[in-house]
């Protein structure tokens, strides 16, 4: 599988296509925003018909999940799900067929100053180019 990420301020899938709201960045902050995780997915052709799972983890600067304090105590940061991808009638055989996925999040209590990364999982696999990281301002005094 390949998979492209990408961060915004919001997204949503319609008709198999992502709709990006202020795509491409890697500085927020430092206040709590909302934002969201853009994600196209290409699943090859002998992977369709079945069943996959995907993880979308957020990791500090050190590869560690980050929490936050939730009703139910304190959990890690993310979020994960499932699809199945059929063939289409009309593409040709032995082609990738791509699956749109938008992850979106409230105000995350990140930590000024910080680097942190999203960390895409599919079917327990990651690949290096499926991290997506973005870096928090630090405070300053006008602040």
């Amino acid at each position: 599988m390949k998979a492209t990420m990408l961060l915004c301020d919001a997204a949503q899938v319609a008709d198999g296509k992502l709709y990006i709201l202020g795509g491409g960045w890697s500085l927020v902050g430092p206040e709590p925003s909302p934002s969201a995780v853009a994600l196209k997915v290409d699943v090859e052709w002998h992977e369709v018909d079945i069943m996959h799972h995907w993880e979308l983890a957020l990791e500090d600067a050190d590869g560690q999940p980050v929490h936050v304090d939730t009703p139910e105590g304190i959990q890690p940061i993310e979020v994960r799900g499932d699809f199945t991808v059929m063939r289409p009638p009309a593409i040709p055989e032995g082609s990738p067929i791509d699956v749109a996925l938008a992850v979106n999040f409230g105000p995350l209590p990140l930590n000024p100053g910080s680097r942190y990364a999203w960390r895409l999982i599919i079917d327990g696999q990651s690949e290096e180019d499926w991290v997506l990281a973005f870096t928090t301002r630090p405070v300053t005094q006008d602040e």
